[in-house]
């Protein structure tokens, strides 16, 4: 099944967590498809970011405020009046929800209530697309791939409370959805990488600092095994999963989005693969810390269910996706155009301008 991202051309689109990792990258896609985009969130949630650094707030509307703050948030998505919901924001770090559990639980799940009220009080919203999280699934650590309909039992706080939001989009779509005057589904993603992430306690991120400050990379769990992917590659498939279920309600449920069982690697090898293409004597060492917060050792997604429905594949392994990560990288410590490396891999990855 092709998916053409012409799609969104005209589109009103209101997107949670724009100025995030992810929802930068999103709202550049949409923008550049035509979309007339509306970002709702904190503000930029890493010093720098690439939210700032690409000058995403030339793309979208962007407006300030916090997904807690119902009243907020229905103001500007009242003005907004979108066709299309991609909801993104979230506390997303495992160990930030160890320290700060209640602003986690908040966050996540009545941020995904929030949304959600805005939506079933209105009456322009076609398609609902909440973003969680490979996490959402009772881990017990075994070499398979949990499927849609594992159960859902997150251990940490953030994972846990990514199961709730899942359960809180049941819930609304079962109460309130069940005419179909809205598609609603849910997208579970595995571990994404690329360029402009920022965040703390995160190993790609950590190795960019590493190379900016001439140090050996920490590795806190060399061990883990998780499925890693280019971070274009869950947000084609959320724009594709939204824009089918707009035009046929039929296509909403509830989906698991990860790489290829071969792209499902150890941290270690994930650094390794970091080092090889930095170059400079890029090195890491092993810096497991005692009575650390748990994290799962062993996690893997099975993508058969998306990729028979919408014949989906991913596009690029491991290999390439650090190519492309550690290019930006460079492109960004040597203070050149990001915003230019965007494009160009978001052009990459389409297969041409996708200018509307």
């Amino acid at each position: 099944m092709e998916f053409d991202i012409s799609f969104y051309n005209g589109k009103r689109v209101f997107v949670t967590g724009h100025t995030g990792f992810k929802g930068s990258w999103l709202c550049k896609i949409l923008a550049d498809a035509g979309a007339v985009v509306t970002g709702y969130s904190l503000e930029p949630p890493t010093q720098p970011s690439l939210f700032q650094t690409a000058g995403i707030n030339q793309d979208v509307e962007s407006v300030i405020g916090d997904i807690r703050d119902y009243k907020g948030l229905k103001s500007a998505f009242d003005a907004a009046q979108p066709e299309i919901v991609i909801h993104l924001a979230a506390q997303p770090v495992v160990r930030e929800s160890y320290k700060n559990p209640a602003c986690t639980y908040e966050t996540n799940v009545m941020g995904t209530v929030n949304i959600l009220e805005c939506i079933r009080n209105s009456n322009c919203v076609k398609s609902f697309l909440n973003v969680t999280t490979d996490k959402v699934y009772l881990n017990k650590e075994w070499i398979w791939g949990y499927r849609e309909d594992e159960k859902l039992d997150g251990f940490d706080p953030y994972s846990n409370s990514k199961s709730c939001s899942e359960l809180v989009t049941h819930s609304y779509k079962n109460s309130f959805f069940r005419d179909n005057r809205v598609a609603v589904s849910t997208a579970r993603a595995g571990n994404v990488i690329g360029g402009g992430d920022f965040a703390a306690d995160r190993i790609i991120p950590d190795c960019i600092r590493a190379m900016a400050a001439g140090t050996v990379i920490g590795v806190r769990n060399p061990y883990s095994t998780r499925p890693y992917q280019h971070v274009l590659e869950p947000l084609y498939v959320y724009l594709m999963i939204a824009a089918k279920q707009y035009e046929d309600t039929g296509y909403a449920d509830y989906y698991n989005v990860g790489p290829d069982e071969c792209d499902c690697i150890t941290t270690g090898r994930l650094v390794d693969l970091f080092c090889r293409y930095w170059g400079d004597g890029a090195a890491w060492k092993n810096q497991a810390e005692k009575n650390a917060p748990h994290e799962a050792g062993f996690l893997k997604l099975d993508c058969s269910k998306i990729k028979s429905v919408f014949g989906w594949q991913p596009r690029w392994h491991i290999e390439e996706c650090m190519e492309m990560t550690v290019k930006f990288g460079k492109i960004w410590l040597s203070g050149g155009n990001v915003r230019a490396e965007m494009e160009r891999e978001i052009e990459l990855f389409f297969g041409g301008k996708i200018n509307g």
